[in-house]
């Protein structure tokens, strides 16, 4: 247990912000996958900004590591392009 009145408030603290880590990542990794199961061209395009904005902010807030997001936006820009 903690000692300090710091100590219990950054737990707190902690607690709060790994919530929404763990809320955006799952809503991200749904984003993806939904993503990846699209055939429709015209829809993938228009999701295709959103998606990579999400990634974006997940590697800008450390939840997921930088090279991991550009690595999944360009497989699935790759995807949306290779799309008829």
């Amino acid at each position: 247990m903690a000692n300090h009145k710091s100590a219990v408030k950054r737990i707190r603290a902690n607690n709060a912000k790994n919530l929404v880590n763990k809320y955006q990542h799952k809503t991200t990794r749904n984003a993806v996958k939904s993503l990846r199961e699209t055939t429709d061209k015209k829809a993938a395009t228009a999701a295709l900004p959103k998606v990579s904005a999400m990634l974006d902010k997940l590697a800008k807030r450390n939840v997921i590591h930088k090279n991991k997001a550009a690595n999944l936006k360009s497989s699935l820009t790759k995807k949306v392009n290779s799309l008829k």
